[in-house]
């Protein structure tokens, strides 16, 4: 898993720069965050390190996501009433998400900027940002779905 400790000791980098203090379930949120196939909710991140931190609470993982995002460390998925989901990966990408289960899988195509430049020409808005989202199935529902 080099990958992933190159990415954490970066992220541990920027956040000792950001001034921010790094305790053990900081350390093991960001971890978690950076091994996370899917997207996780600060439920799921909770669920999965209780047992390693007894004493942690569901705030205390919120606090964490709250202080990674606002150095830019993660984004936060807002889905309609659906609880945030936590997404590390910060370069551009877009998400496409099964109908059945509701798992997000990051889909990388190249940024469309065209779109925001040609928004604010037909609308004269200044855009800040756009998300795009592609809807489905996924391969384990699919397979789920022709066995019934």
């Amino acid at each position: 898993m080099a990958v992933t400790e190159e990415k954490l000791q970066e992220a541990v980098s920027r956040l000792k720069e950001s001034g921010v203090r790094i305790t053990p379930q900081r350390h093991a949120v960001l971890e978690f965050l950076l091994n996370a196939e899917i997207h996780p909710t600060a439920d799921d991140i909770y669920k999965a390190l209780e047992g390693k931190f007894p004493n942690m609470s569901v705030a205390t993982v919120y606090n964490n996501l709250k202080v990674f995002r606002e150095i830019g460390l993660v984004r936060e998925l807002t889905y309609g009433d659906s609880s945030s989901r936590f997404d590390c990966n910060t370069s551009k990408h877009y998400h496409i998400i099964c109908d059945e289960c509701g798992k997000i899988v990051d889909f990388h195509y190249p940024s469309l900027d065209e779109v925001e430049s040609l928004a604010e020409q037909v609308t004269g808005f200044q855009v800040s940002h756009h998300r795009m989202e592609i809807y489905g199935t996924c391969p384990n529902c699919k397979k789920e779905l022709q066995h019934h």
